[in-house]
């Protein structure tokens, strides 16, 4: 028996506005697609994920994480840390694009009755923007109703930190154990974090970027974990 489902937000129900990627490698030359866009966010996670390298710093990941992306969508080496420059320095560039079959996935899950919490690592803005786009909430709402959603910047502590996912579970009113889904696409933060809170991570990863995989389970959709 599953007896709550957790699930990251960024690279899980949102993922970074399409808009200012798509004008600034336009710019450069090179055209892009949905499909790309999705990919890359993957694929930027797992160089940040690769066993053995160093932490992301909080200044600096974001940098590093629009460079890995860029380079994925086809930009010339000698270009990506211009384009990644100015793509850091947008100010409204925020995790708002809501993924394909996010939607559809936290309904089905929600309708398996088991309490549905949100960890994320976010900047202190991820409850009020899950529910702007009407994706869920905490309480009555436009979006998918869950029991918690639960943001390091105003919880004080941030994956992997064990800390975080209690604080979840606490508002929840469930015990930690394997029978506690955490869905991420991080294997650095998700996947870590919940096997240091006793918990069963699932890893989303559509395009089988994970430079670890084995030990843990793997999903390529939020449909898949209903199989669960």
């Amino acid at each position: 028996m599953i007896s709550a489902v957790l699930l990251d937000a960024g690279g899980v129900l949102v993922f970074p506005e399409p808009e200012p990627m798509v004008a600034s490698l336009r710019a450069a030359g090179i055209a892009t697609d949905p499909q790309t866009l999705e990919r890359a966010h993957y694929r930027a996670m797992s160089v940040l994920d690769v066993p053995g390298s160093p932490a992301p710093q909080q200044d600096t990941w974001w940098s590093s994480y629009l460079a890995d992306y860029i380079t994925e969508c086809g930009l010339a080496q000698e270009q990506v840390n211009q384009v990644a420059a100015e793509l850091a320095g947008i100010p409204s560039h925020g995790w708002t694009h809501v993924g394909p079959g996010a939607r559809t996935g936290l309904r089905d899950l929600a309708e398996l009755g088991v309490p549905l919490g949100v960890v994320s690592n976010s900047d202190g803005t991820v409850e009020a923007e899950l529910r702007r786009l009407r994706l869920c909430q905490a309480g009555d709402g436009d979006g998918v109703r869950v029991g918690v959603v639960v943001d390091s910047a105003v919880a004080g502590v941030a994956k992997p930190d064990p800390e975080i996912f209690r604080i979840a579970l606490d508002a929840l009113g469930v015990s930690a154990s394997e029978s506690v889904l955490h869905v991420g696409d991080s294997l650095r933060y998700d996947v870590t974090g919940a096997f240091a809170a006793g918990l069963r991570p699932v890893h989303l990863d559509p395009y089988g970027y994970c430079p670890a995989p084995e030990g843990h389970e793997h999903v390529r959709t939020l449909a898949e974990v209903l199989a669960l």
